[in-house]
């Protein structure tokens, strides 16, 4: 109409809105044609909750058809749950046993990635549902078609109803960072050789958008397959080309400018240009890759022989892009053909490509089991927690004994910090929903007609508000449905109220105790701990590379040169513990600190990243040791880098007992990184360069400038 303004929600709420629609019309359909069409309150209960667990306590990431395919993945598990529950619900303790193992391999899920995290606590819940008395092995086939019909209800529902906004693939990101790399490349092989201001920006935020945190939970490459550990590694080469490029040291002046790398350049240029097309599933026009291998076999076995240092630092520099150029487009290659492709890729960096999937799974598996990994720590926590909940509901026989566990599973959290707060407004607004249900019972009766009607306008509230407004909400809304629901299912009185509120002060409770006596500060000391590992084998890895290089021997591919394999293990505890920390509130000490954890972490990637690079090139090659001078240079650089490296650790790691006292990162007198002793080779300046990078990121770590003084933020 003319003259009103058109009211358009945020976009949590349509998000919010959006899925609620879906959760109500697979839920109350189910439970409606089981409950009033074939008058099973068995099958009603299983068909509701079924849909309420995979929608409403889950959150698996991704548009409504990438949800779909995932709960058709999921059903097969939610038939197994529900059996094993019905079976061991005999006894307390086969419950709470298998309450306790069930809970642990269903929250060590979330080692998988996004989407199998996002499912497990509606996965958590089907084990719950029948894992109470009464002991009815009888009434397993109704439980099963309940469970059945209301998640091929909810499957349809999200496949077919409100689409979500498109997001943006992961390949398609690589794929567009990869045409920024072409322009990049394409601009340096120009008369100029140098990239213009809007050029070298375009690679920045190219390369920024492929960081993990700001790419769709759901598109991130975050599983144990090879595509996967392909697509990831294709991100990483492309951050990597794309940092080496800009910083590409001028053209030196001489008489034969084409001495310089260009040649190589052209190849990467072609390089990008294919790999872009290959993750978008065009089909290459020629073999950019096999030119880019010929182009940089044939830079690095020609360096200018007498060359000036700034000739023997430029063709350092190509030769690091033309490597990563080279890791691009063999990990994009297989990103797309899967171990189809394994044939081009080189067996060390590319050691996941002929491996079998359940070996990738398993050794996902294995890195994360110990107690250093966060998963492992929210999956032991959480498991002992519903482990209790379930012997303290099963021994006081508290009636709707599971809502006692599904507030142990939805309020604990992983520091007993934001356990306290969270439970503390859940309580809240649970109290304020038990006493609108016991207004509403007392004033409605046994009438269930009244019930019916309002079940599904109040799913749509609850399921739209809860998730946008908070934990209380949430509570107070879902305290409302679950009362709607048990009141048709049996007549009910104002206690009802009385007994969820009960239910959820003890299951809080019990998540209380369990987030403070199991790792109760969470990802932050964790973070902290792991950080400071990943630092001293990044030592470690420093010190033998740079002994290595002096000593020269011959350079073969390899699975994992020493050293390389626990350090990339540290990497990814790392990383695991980082992505948890960003998701907790932080304490007022750790937000002043001012940390920058993301700068800790790419020292690790560019440890590796250098040393996989000058110790295990893509072919094999004889390498003369260093000269003296070259040699003393080079140990005495990586020594200084990794001693503070292991400063740094010591600094960051909760049980040090390091002097706080600044100090200098490099040395105030002369900068070790720029000498040129006589007789340096290419390999030298590689390794130097190498090193250099390596001090600088220790630099934005502390907050130090050159100088050791405290660098401005």
């Amino acid at each position: 109409m003319a003259g009103v303004p058109r009211v358009r929600l945020p976009a949590a709420y349509r998000a919010a809105a959006r899925r609620s629609v879906r959760v109500t019309l697979a839920g109350s359909a189910g439970f409606y044609l089981f409950l009033y069409g074939f008058g099973s309150a068995v099958a009603a209960t299983y068909a509701v909750f079924a849909a309420v667990a995979m929608a409403g306590l889950s959150r698996i990431p991704g548009t409504g058809r990438q949800r779909a395919a995932m709960l058709l993945r999921l059903v097969p598990a939610c038939w197994v749950l529900i059996t094993i529950g019905t079976y061991l619900a005999v006894r307390t303790w086969s419950a709470a046993l298998g309450m306790l193992v069930v809970g642990f391999a269903l929250a060590f899920t979330a080692v998988g990635g996004p989407r199998p995290a996002g499912a497990a606590p509606g996965l958590q819940l089907m084990y719950i549902l029948p894992s109470f008395p009464p002991y009815d092995p009888g009434s397993l086939g109704e439980r099963l078609a309940g469970a059945t019909t209301g998640l091929a209800l909810l499957v349809l529902a999200e496949a077919l109803l409100l689409p979500d906004p498109p997001t943006v693939p992961y390949r398609e990101l690589a794929a567009r960072a990869a045409d920024s790399a072409q322009r990049c490349a394409d601009e340096l092989t120009r008369a100029s050789c140098t990239l213009s201001d809007g050029t070298s920006r375009e690679a920045r935020e190219a390369s920024t958008g492929l960081r993990s945190s700001l790419v769709p939970e759901a598109e991130r490459p975050a599983g144990a397959s090879v595509r996967d550990r392909a697509l990831t590694h294709t991100g990483l080469s492309l951050r990597t080309l794309l940092s080496r490029l800009p910083l590409l040291p001028p053209v030196p002046t001489g008489p034969d400018p084409s001495r310089a790398g260009l040649d190589a350049l052209r190849a990467v240029r072609d390089a990008a240009e294919e790999t872009a097309d290959l993750l978008r599933g065009r089909s290459p026009a020629g073999d950019a890759h096999a030119e880019l291998l010929r182009a940089r076999s044939a830079l690095a076995a020609d360096p200018p022989a007498g060359a000036s240092p700034a000739v023997l630092r430029r063709h350092v520099a190509v030769l690091e892009a033309a490597d990563a150029a080279l890791a691009m487009s063999t990990a994009a290659w297989l990103a797309v053909w899967g171990r189809a492709g394994a044939a081009r890729a080189a067996p060390g960096r590319f050691w996941y490509a002929s491996t079998p999937a359940l070996q990738l799974w398993w050794r996902r598996l294995e890195g994360h089991a110990g107690g250093r990994s966060v998963f492992f720590q929210n999956a032991v926590r959480i498991s002992l927690a519903l482990a209790a909940a379930r012997v303290i509901a099963g021994a006081d026989s508290l009636p709707h004994g599971f809502w006692v566990l599904l507030a142990t599973l939805t309020l604990t959290r992983t520091t007993v910090r934001e356990t306290r707060s969270t439970v503390r407004v859940a309580l809240t607004g649970t109290l304020v929903g038990a006493l609108i249900v016991a207004g509403l019972l007392a004033l409605v009766g046994t009438d269930s007609t009244v019930y019916a009607a309002a079940l599904p306008p109040l799913m749509l509230v609850a399921f739209t508000l809860g998730p946008v407004k908070g934990v209380g909400w949430a509570q107070a809304m879902f305290t409302l449905v679950v009362a709607l629901v048990f009141a048709q299912l049996a007549p009910a009185t104002w206690q009802l109220a009385e007994v969820r509120l009960l239910d959820v002060l003890t299951g809080s409770a019990i998540g209380a105790v369990f987030g403070l006596l199991a790792w109760p500060r969470g990802a932050q000391d964790e973070l902290r701990r792991s950080v400071a590992v990943m630092l001293r084998s990044a030592a470690e890895t420093v010190v033998a590379t740079t002994a290595q290089l002096a000593a020269g021997g011959v350079r073969k591919p390899v699975l994992a040169a020493p050293g390389h394999r626990s350090l990339q293990h540290a990497v990814i505890l790392a990383e695991s513990a980082y992505a948890q920390f960003q998701s907790e509130p932080k304490e007022p000490a750790v937000t002043s600190a001012g940390q920058d954890w993301q700068s800790t972490l790419m020292a690790g990637h560019h440890t590796l990243w250098g040393s996989v690079r000058l110790l295990a090139p893509p072919e094999r090659v004889d390498v003369p040791p260093l000269g003296r001078e070259p040699a003393a240079t080079v140990t005495r650089l990586g020594d200084r880098v990794a001693g503070r490296m292991l400063l740094v650790s010591a600094r960051l790691d909760p049980s040090g007992d390091t002097p706080e006292g600044p100090v200098p990162l490099r040395d105030p007198e002369s900068d070790g990184f720029a000498a040129e002793p006589p007789g340096a080779t290419t390999l030298y300046y590689g390794a130097a360069a190498w090193l250099d990078s390596l001090m600088t990121d220790l630099e934005r770590i502390t907050g130090q400038s050159g100088d050791g003084r405290a660098a401005p933020r």
